[in-house]
């Protein structure tokens, strides 16, 4: 169980008061909060080891590169990749996509006609590279879709798969249904089709949330946000696996991702390097280390235990009132909620919400083609954290009775 009394106090900004009102932070799923041990970090490397890294000679050089490879081998082994090598520094999610959606492009491995299959719920991040792929090589997008429970639909999954079938790039987590996707049988399904099936997984909803093991999954890439995991905006990381590494291109050309340089020709460096162009967010990747760190001492089992109480909790108390559709409201949510309001536009819940102290997102959320699949233009959504409780998802449920009340 956690002492979410000792965690909250780790988070000097959830004492903020809004509108006169505790602040009640509903918003995990578009970014966390950030614990002093992540504050620290960050303010630490800045006093004590500032310095650009891998080229340096002098002592603050050596310690920052030490702290930054650091951060690399504790990130690599937070998601149990086989090795620190093959964990890339990112901006973010996104980036970690576009990364890898743009080498493969320009690598020649997708011919045109070949298939890139993607699921009807997906974050545009995990949509919008794989377009201008497609645009660039040739190759089709397929996309599995929903079934009526709002889960994806497996047996559709199996006859879009073909000997077209190239890439599945898929969400490990809905950002709006909370639904966890069989990623593991997805990988597997694309496998036996076709054994050179590249699979990517977009993990920024997962990783806070449940322990991740990219082994134990089977895929080839995963990426994942460190903003969403407690840790600062603009750090995040792509694993691949090294065969794949080594066969793709560079992305972006500079310094460090070089051996040699002359006019005539470049020699790229090895992996991870090889995809790390120019001076990295080197405060980032040691805050996230201390992010992924913090968690781990509270233990995963532990929060995904906390979340899904707080997580059922909501639903159960959402679905009882009258005027609200849940959505994917049969299945297990991971630390997310989505609600449709009869006649009452999601801005106007969340503006009330707000007055009353409750951070809640609304808006499609990045997943407009779902919005359009759901036949609605956004949702109201609450998502959960380590450091929210029960007392906050009770006054949460009757703020959204009252604000219903008031819009009817």
């Amino acid at each position: 169980m956690l002492d979410t009394a000792t965690i909250r106090a780790q988070f000097p900004i959830l004492k903020t008061q809004v509108h006169g009102k505790p602040l009640i932070y509903l918003d995990n799923a578009a970014t966390t909060q950030k614990p002093l041990a992540v504050l620290d970090a960050s303010r630490r490397y800045y006093e004590t080891q500032n310095a650009n890294v891998h080229r340096g000679s002098h002592y603050l050089s050596q310690l920052a590169t030490e702290a930054h490879e650091q951060a690399r081998e504790t990130a690599a082994g937070f998601i149990n990749a086989p090795e620190t090598a093959e964990l890339l520094f990112t901006s973010g999610c996104t980036m970690g996509i576009n990364l890898a959606a743009d080498t493969i492009a320009k690598s020649g491995m997708i011919r045109p006609g070949e298939e890139i299959i993607l699921s009807a719920a997906e974050h545009h991040s995990n949509i919008v590279p794989w377009q201008m792929l497609c645009e660039r090589t040739g190759a089709v997008l397929r996309v599995i879709p929903l079934t009526p429970g709002q889960t994806l639909d497996m047996e559709a999954y199996q006859n879009l798969l073909s000997p077209r079938t190239r890439i599945v790039a898929i969400g490990h987590v809905s950002n709006t249904l909370g639904t966890v996707n069989p990623v593991r049988e997805i990988t597997a399904l694309a496998r036996q089709n076709r054994p050179d099936t590249i699979v990517l997984v977009d993990g920024a909803q997962a990783v806070s949330h449940m322990k991740v093991d990219v082994q134990e999954l089977g895929c080839d890439f995963y990426a994942f946000s460190g903003h969403k995991l407690y840790a600062p905006t603009g750090i995040g990381a792509l694993w691949g696996k090294r065969e794949l590494l080594e066969q793709l291109p560079p992305w972006m050309g500079g310094g460090e991702m070089i051996k040699e340089v002359t006019f005539e020709k470049t020699v790229y460096n090895d992996i991870p390097f090889k995809y790390e162009a120019g001076t990295p967010n080197i405060e980032g990747a040691v805050a996230m280390a201390a992010a992924m760190d913090y968690v781990s001492g509270l233990g995963l089992h532990n929060i995904a235990a906390h979340e899904q109480k707080l997580t059922d909790m909501a639903v159960e108390g959402l679905k009882a009132m009258p005027r609200l559709t849940v959505l994917a409201p049969d299945v297990p949510h991971s630390a997310v909620v989505s609600v449709l309001a009869e006649g009452i536009h999601h801005y106007d819940l969340g503006t009330l919400l707000d007055q009353m102290g409750i951070a809640v997102r609304t808006g499609h959320h990045c997943c407009q083609p779902l919005m359009c699949a759901l036949g609605t233009t956004g949702t109201t959504r609450a998502s959960f954290a380590l450091y929210n409780t029960e007392e906050e998802v009770k006054t949460f449920l009757r703020s959204m009775n009252r604000a219903l009340e008031m819009l009817s």
